[in-house]
């Protein structure tokens, strides 16, 4: 089996090309439906799309590598050359390197993070209920899982990491002298606001709010911090009486927009706002950041707040990747073990490899004596000869070493390889009393 990662993430993409190929968690089983018919071979596949990446993970008798980026930029509306000069192509051991160290927060904005891992387990969770997950991919994610286990509870590849929801906590308070004389409005329900309300109730603002498309959703968070339910409907009349705005929906076009702001900067005689768009595609838009008073944030622009920490903690992350290393090589010896025909298949590459090495030392070597003046017969004679002891020396030299028993079953297998067109190589003759092979 072919296992491959076709990709873009924070740290090959801009924001805006990452929104372009976003999609929201109950959009993945019907991409991954069509994704698989797309293929003529309906490879296993699973999809993972996060604010800071979206990739497919597949695996297939062969890497159907082109048609999976041509789907991937026909759904996000692009030529896939676009696609592809942000994209990252892995195969394999690469494939399986790069899983697990996104499942262990390795390849994360915020170094260590923990939710990557549980939005890796949704995607597989996901695979699996539309039947795209196959026996490899699962025993990969499974093992990628044991893997970021195993990370989290023998390094400190987490410790002092600083979430995206404390990175906004942390850019608010330099905005603001006193967090809690402050009202911050939460726009979204999900788990990244749910995270960075609790980041900012600690703080005890003056007031809280949290709008939300299904009103019911948004009050059962809201009682969680005994703060105020309101209709996303609401927000244009109600945006100007909030100082820190925090955005993350799934929502495909902005939900706050540059006339939006406008009229509550108004309302508020330009009093500063504090914005974070944690949504990938934006909830705000872009255009709003060139106001005066407003401090705009998207995830790329925390990038910088949460790296801080990033370099004591290399000693973690060399051990984590120690026990990436194990992982991939434990995740190879079992996909080789599937397919019966893989050592044949390695041992082919390495005898191509072997003779290709002889074939250009042997073609220095007769440049060389032909640069020194010796004629083009002898220079010939000179390639032939030593290409010949190198394709003979190993079979000789096993023919000369050994017990009688191995020294016959190695000139049977000789007589196979070499001797294949002459009438007698069936049949080979026993090797002499003194341990060398019969003259022909």
């Amino acid at each position: 089996m072919a296992v491959w990662a076709l990709g873009i993430n924070h740290h090959t993409a801009p924001l805006d090309v990452r929104g372009r190929f976003a999609f929201a968690l109950d959009q993945v089983p019907d991409a991954l439906r069509r994704f698989r018919a797309a293929l003529a071979r309906q490879p296993e596949a699973t999809l993972l799309s996060t604010c800071n990446r979206t990739e497919l993970y597949c695996a297939s008798d062969e890497p159907l590598i082109e048609p999976t980026a041509r789907w991937l930029a026909d759904t996000a509306g692009v030529a896939p050359e676009l696609l592809l000069q942000h994209a990252y192509v892995l195969r394999d051991d690469a494939a399986a390197r790069h899983a697990f160290r996104v499942a262990s927060g390795l390849d994360s904005m915020v170094l260590g993070e923990a939710q990557i891992l549980g939005q890796l387990k949704d995607a597989v969770r996901v695979a699996d209920e539309v039947g795209a997950l196959g026996t490899t991919l699962h025993q990969l994610f499974q093992r990628s899982f044991a893997v970021a286990k195993q990370v989290r509870s023998s390094t400190a590849i987490g410790a002092h990491s600083i979430s995206m929801a404390a990175a906004a906590v942390r850019l608010a308070s330099q905005l603001f002298e006193d967090l809690r004389d402050i009202r911050v409005l939460f726009v979204g329900a999900g788990e990244m606001i749910e995270l960075t309300a609790t980041h900012f109730a600690a703080r005890q603002p003056r007031a809280m709010a949290v709008a939300n498309r299904t009103l019911e959703r948004g009050e059962k968070l809201a009682a969680r911090f005994g703060a105020e339910a309101m209709r996303l409907s609401d927000l244009p009349a109600r945006l100007h009486e909030f100082d820190a705005v925090i955005s993350c929906t799934a929502s495909t076009l902005p939900l706050i927009g540059l006339g939006m702001v406008e009229s509550a900067l108004r309302r508020r005689r330009h009093r500063p706002m504090f914005m974070v768009d944690l949504a990938v595609p934006r909830d705000i838009e872009a255009e709003v950041r060139e106001l005066d008073d407003v401090y705009l944030y998207t995830v790329d622009d925390l990038a910088s707040v949460v790296q801080a920490g990033k370099d004591s903690r290399q000693a973690a992350v060399a051990q984590a990747e120690a026990i990436i290393d194990a992982g991939v090589q434990s995740f190879m010896h079992w996909l080789r073990q599937r397919d019966p025909n893989a050592g044949v298949v390695a041992l082919i590459r390495d005898l191509q490899t072997q003779a290709d090495a002889w074939r250009a030392a042997e073609i220095a070597r007769a440049k060389r004596l032909l640069a020194r003046g010796e004629s083009v017969d002898a220079a010939l004679e000179a390639l032939a000869r030593g290409l010949t002891q190198k394709m003979l020396h190993g079979a000789l030299a096993e023919l000369h070493s050994g017990d009688e028993v191995a020294r016959q079953h190695t000139a049977e297998v000789v007589s196979r390889l070499f001797l294949r067109g002459r009438p007698d190589a069936a049949a080979p003759r026993r090797a002499s009393d003194d341990g060398r092979p019969p003259r022909p």
